[in-house]
């Protein structure tokens, strides 16, 4: 899914919820900004890749924040599976 898409998908943003979505086997894609914070990002890349959930790289967090709306910078954000 192309990032621009983000806006209207429904989805989780910033890295608890992040990793709460994946725990809970509903996140089917996650996009993790570059320039975030490693020790933000790191438990969440781990928790994906336990999890078999694909990562997408953004160059920035105010990228990633704009992508899906919202006026701050977002560290990670995840893609919720559609049932059915």
């Amino acid at each position: 899914m192309p990032i621009n898409a983000l806006k209207t998908a429904p989805k989780v943003i910033g890295a608890k919820q992040v990793a709460k979505a994946v725990e809970k086997g509903v996140a089917g894609l996650v996009y993790l900004a570059e320039d975030a914070d490693i020790r933000v990002t790191t438990p969440v890349r781990e928790l994906c890749s336990r999890a078999g959930v694909a990562i997408k790289a953004v160059p920035s967090m105010a990228e990633l924040g704009r992508a899906c709306g919202i006026e701050v910078g977002a560290a990670a954000v995840a893609l919720i599976k559609l049932e059915g």
